[in-house]
């Protein structure tokens, strides 16, 4: 098991304004049945409460939609839960709690409702640097066995 350096200002990179360029399946859990949707978007994000809240909400003209995610640092049991919601639902989904290990990952799991049935998600973030990351998505429907990536985002500092 790696040792986690799960802090407060984990998030603090992506603060600022991103350009982001999205690889998203059409089938979640089938991706090379459905194929993919390649689509640009634009982040800016910022903390709160000295590092443990950090806020960001994408913007996707191409799509017509917008999302926000909300990430929020347990001081307690010093993990990370990230909520998200957009526009088209209006939804808040339920979290996906985790922590950075010292490589740098981060890896955050949770259940989310897709198609009528529940899937373990998860999210991670990797290729962290001042001008880059790399966030991406995957299901399991096997108990964690197996991941189905199905959403890729991956992030490049705007400049200015």
């Amino acid at each position: 098991m790696s040792t986690t350096t799960t802090t407060p200002h984990d998030f603090d990179f992506l603060t600022g304004r991103w350009s982001v360029r999205h690889r998203r399946a059409h089938d979640f859990l089938a991706p090379e049945a459905g194929g993919w949707d390649e689509f640009e978007g634009v982040t800016e994000g910022g903390t709160h409460f000295g590092g443990a809240a950090h806020f960001d909400e994408v913007t996707v003209p191409g799509k017509g939609y917008s999302g926000l995610t909300l990430r929020l640092f347990n001081q307690a049991t010093k993990e990370w839960s990230l909520y998200w919601a957009d526009s088209r639902t209006g939804l808040l989904y339920p979290p996906v709690t985790g922590r950075f290990a010292e490589d740098g990952t981060g890896e955050f799991f949770g259940d989310e409702p897709y198609e009528g049935k529940v899937v373990r998600v998860r999210f991670r973030w990797s290729n962290i640097s001042e001008s880059t990351a790399r966030w991406e998505q995957a299901y399991s429907v096997d108990g964690e066995q197996t991941w189905v990536t199905n959403w890729v985002m991956d992030f490049a500092r705007c400049e200015g």
